[in-house]
């Protein structure tokens, strides 16, 4: 491949890339950019030959990305994002603002942060509305990627040692975080069921039949991988996709299940169910905000990051009122203090 020359590169073609990438589709791409559509072909033309690439190939009535413009999207569009901020960034006024922000969380989550983050927007920014979507994995870096969400929000294990590993050898993060509060899990059963009037034993555990909620629904997750290391199994009979599923199936059956401890109370699920700590030890679960770092410089987006962190303290004092902001190299976390 012949080396770039980007002095001689018209900027305005990657313009043109990041709207035909986002539209999938020419004729559109031509009218968001207010152009005729032979010249938004023309554009793509003159990027390919740069580039060596046919970029995007006919698919139906729209357009299908190469491997290379996949590859290349995530770049370009924070680029000119940051660039167009950095020019023209504007105020945030909450007061008078009428944005649309989408958050991914599971149903645990958004029980635990929904009510008291509406309660701030209701009074801060009544303009502003917000739209909740389920999250479906654990790592949501796609979602963030694509601009399905502005945030994801949940325990993201994996994600955040992959971010805390690149950050410490100096690469590239293209994400931010902060942890927003501690949880725990707990095994669950309704309150007649046998194993509920004593102490859960990690045998009589792995010998109950079990109910897994599962975002992607795998019938395998972070309790099986704990109970592999210790060369145990369970039995999972039913996988649901939702926290509150799962604690209403139980309440009716002799299923066991695991739900956030603090999801029991804030669901009214309380007076039908019991619980018991896990019978294997477990890493500490925390509850992280993940968004893409091109939102970095983004008002309207810090003050989302400031209000879901004052939604956090409100629902985990006990957790937050102890903890600080700190910056470790690019991306956010809030640890205890």
């Amino acid at each position: 491949m012949q080396p770039i020359n980007f002095r001689t590169l018209d900027l305005n073609l990657l313009r043109v890339f990041d709207e035909i990438m986002a539209e999938r589709n020419l004729t559109r791409a031509a009218e968001k950019l207010s152009l005729t559509q032979p010249a938004v072909s023309n554009a793509l033309r003159r990027l390919r030959e740069v580039l060596g690439d046919d970029l995007v190939v006919r698919s139906g009535q729209g357009v299908q990305p190469t491997p290379r413009a996949l590859a290349l999207w995530p770049s370009v569009r924070g680029a000119l994002a940051q660039l167009q901020q950095s020019l023209a960034p504007g105020a945030f006024d909450p007061a008078s603002a009428n944005s649309t922000f989408v958050v991914a969380m599971a149903d645990a989550t958004g029980a635990t942060l929904i009510p008291p983050l509406v309660e701030i927007i209701e009074r801060e920014a009544p303009g502003v509305s917000l739209r909740v979507v389920p999250l479906t994995t654990r790592d949501p870096r796609q979602l963030l990627d694509d601009e399905s969400a502005d945030m994801a929000v949940g325990y993201f294990p994996a994600v955040m040692a992959d971010l805390t590993a690149r950050a410490q050898s100096d690469s590239l993060v293209a994400y931010e975080s902060a942890r927003l509060y501690d949880g725990e899990y707990v095994c669950v059963m309704r309150r007649e069921h046998p194993l509920a009037q004593a102490p859960l034993t990690l045998d009589q555990y792995c010998a109950a039949r079990h109910l897994l909620v599962s975002f992607s629904g795998k019938p395998y997750g972070f309790i099986d991988e704990a109970l592999t290391a210790l060369g145990r199994e369970r039995r999972i009979v039913l996988t649901v996709n939702q926290f509150f599923t799962a604690g209403r199936v139980v309440v009716n059956t002799d299923l066991l299940t695991v739900l956030p401890r603090h999801f029991v109370g804030v669901a009214s699920l309380e007076g039908d169910l019991a619980w018991r700590p896990l019978p294997m030890p477990l890493p500490t679960v925390h509850v992280d905000a993940l968004w893409h770092r091109r939102r970095r410089h983004d008002p309207a987006h810090r003050w989302l990051q400031d209000a879901l962190g004052r939604a956090a303290r409100h629902t985990a004092p006990a957790v937050s009122e102890r903890a600080d902001l700190i910056k470790n190299n690019s991306y956010w976390r809030l640890i205890d203090g």
